[in-house]
């Protein structure tokens, strides 16, 4: 019972602690994504080899090598690192190359936004402080807000105290108003910063209306999506909507594998959730992940953040496998428990089911016996009745012929005609009682077995097999057999009745059974084996006698 109640327990411990089944199925096809990272990065490398090729072919033509370059820079900004870094700096000596103030304040924002991405905030604000916004493009201006913005939210989330924190987000909150200004009304990038903006003044409610307009009406790109999904997320997430926040993050992490994102929160954050909410296998799989995109990337700052809790994790997944393995343990030990009495239970039941099964066969084989001896008895009951009825028929018919040979002696002692008597004795004729008492016999032995000179021929091959005569019933060798179906064995009493010496009915029996297809005791077992039919109803009619 012990052990029962254990494995029951341990099953209600996986049914609590496992997954719901929405999360669960959202998580396969994450993981289903993750297996297929490598062929989005081959992707996006075999875009970047078009790029480069391009590239090469327009050294000599500055202008359309400063456009490809920047295609090369955002395909590389938020993939890796070095790369975007280099192509950055190209952009620079570019721009010195065409002396143009605009592609040159351009390529400084790309520079800013990658130093910032790595966690270089000094290098960031120093690249970035030289800049005049109004030499800017609208999309570049936009680009200069919205990256002055985070900057200075990311400084503010870092310093985290009461002196240096304000002044950055008053600073972060004067940028975004300006890139909101100069956004399309209506756009991506007005309708995100408008909520992104509700968000950090406290009002999550007013932002998830915004962002939720975003997904469900917007054409976003993945990389869009990602930001979004992530940023609602979270959203959901501080509002204990547990299962909305991780849905929405693994939608975003989803957007950021297929577009080859690796400087990216959403497979960290989720990672987070995980870890508090215990469930560790999950926290530990996504926070490995994350590291290999920081490490990827080059991004010190999220190394830095993963760093913190990475040790954490896996100290609470080495104590989680060692649990598992002792749940393991518990359950082996339970299930070869469970096995042995399933075993020795199986053997009691075997044994009890032989011992059964031996009484079974006992009962059936006394059934038998017992059906044999009824059928015995009842056959041996209809031969007695047959014959008393036969001897009683006989026996009445001499009676009645002695009381008339008495009162015809009387009759003729009173009368002194002696000679008359000698005549009635002569006409007594020994010979003919006998053969009418055998007729009577074999007729009577042959209405109870009508089958027994068939089946007694069946015993011998044809060339020695007996059958009676056209004016016999039975032959004499067929009537001595008779008489032991009967059951009369003895031959002493066989050669009384049929008037033979004992030593010639002996000789007809060993020369019949010498003939026979058959050993002596199976022989004679066939014989008494030979079934007799029921005629009680014919039987109450007996032969008269003549």
């Amino acid at each position: 019972m012990r052990t029962a109640l254990l494995i029951f327990l341990l099953i209600i411990g996986n049914v609590v602690f496992a997954a719901p089944p929405k999360t669960g199925e959202l998580l396969d096809k994450l993981d289903t994504e993750l297996s297929r990272k490598g062929e989005y990065d081959s992707q996006k490398e075999q875009r970047l080899k078009q790029l480069k090729v391009k590239l090469n072919n327009a050294r000599n033509n500055p202008a359309r090598n400063f456009d490809l370059c920047s295609q090369v820079y955002e395909e590389y900004k938020s993939y890796k690192y070095d790369s975007a870094y280099v192509y950055a700096h190209k952009l620079l000596q570019l721009s010195g190359r065409l002396n143009d103030v605009g592609r040159e304040y351009t390529s400084k924002v790309k520079v800013g936004f990658i130093l910032l991405s790595s966690g270089m905030f000094k290098e960031a604000f120093d690249n970035l402080s030289g800049i005049d916004a109004r030499m800017l493009t609208d999309t570049m201006r936009y680009e200069y807000y919205r990256l002055m913005m985070r900057a200075n939210f990311d400084l503010a989330n870092y310093d985290n105290d009461n002196q240096y924190s304000p002044q950055y987000v008053e600073q972060a909150n004067k940028y975004i108003d300006s890139a909101i200004a100069i956004s399309t009304p209506g756009s991506y990038n007005n309708l995100y910063l408008i909520g992104y903006k509700k968000l950090k003044q406290g009002d999550p409610k007013a932002a998830e209306a915004d962002f939720l307009t975003l997904l469900n009406t917007k054409k976003l790109t993945e990389h869009q999506h990602a930001i979004v999904a992530s940023t609602l997320g979270n959203i959901y997430l501080n509002s204990k909507q547990r299962s909305k926040g991780i849905e929405l993050l693994v939608q975003a992490v989803t957007s950021d594998i297929r577009s080859s994102t690796k400087e990216t929160l959403a497979i960290f954050w989720l990672a987070e959730v995980f870890y508090k909410q215990g469930d560790i296998k999950n926290a530990y799989k996504y926070i490995q992940q994350a590291m290999a995109d920081a490490d990827f990337y080059g991004a010190r700052q999220r190394r830095a953040q993963i760093s913190s809790i990475l040790p954490i994790i896996a100290a609470e997944k080495l104590k989680y496998s060692e649990r598992e393995k002792t749940r393991f343990l518990i359950f082996i030990v339970s299930l070869s428990i469970l096995a042995i009495l399933v075993i020795v239970i199986s053997v009691m039941l075997f044994r009890q089911l032989k011992n059964l099964k031996a009484k079974e066969k006992i009962i059936e084989e006394t059934n038998a016996e017992l059906e044999a001896i009824n059928l015995k008895l009842q056959e041996d009951t209809h031969i007695k009745e047959e014959y008393i009825g036969y001897f009683f028929n006989v026996i009445s018919g001499y009676i009645l012929k002695l009381e008339k040979l008495k009162r015809s002696v009387d009759l003729k002692l009173s009368q002194k005609r002696y000679d008359h008597i000698q005549l009635i004795v002569d006409n007594i004729q020994i010979k003919k009682e006998r053969e009418a008492l055998f007729h009577t016999f074999d007729h009577v032995f042959i209405k109870i077995f009508p089958h027994f000179v068939a089946s007694f021929n069946s015993l011998f091959k044809k060339e020695d097999q007996i059958w009676p005569k056209s004016d016999e019933v039975l032959s004499t060798d067929l009537r001595i057999f008779a008489l032991i179906r009967l059951g009369i064995n003895d031959t002493e009493t066989i050669s009384k009745i049929l008037e033979y010496s004992e030593k010639t009915i002996y000789v007809y029996k060993m020369r019949l059974k010498a003939k026979s297809l058959y050993p002596a005791d199976e022989f004679d077992k066939r014989i008494m084996d030979i079934k007799a039919v029921d005629n009680t109803r014919s039987s109450k009619k007996h032969p008269e006698n003549v």
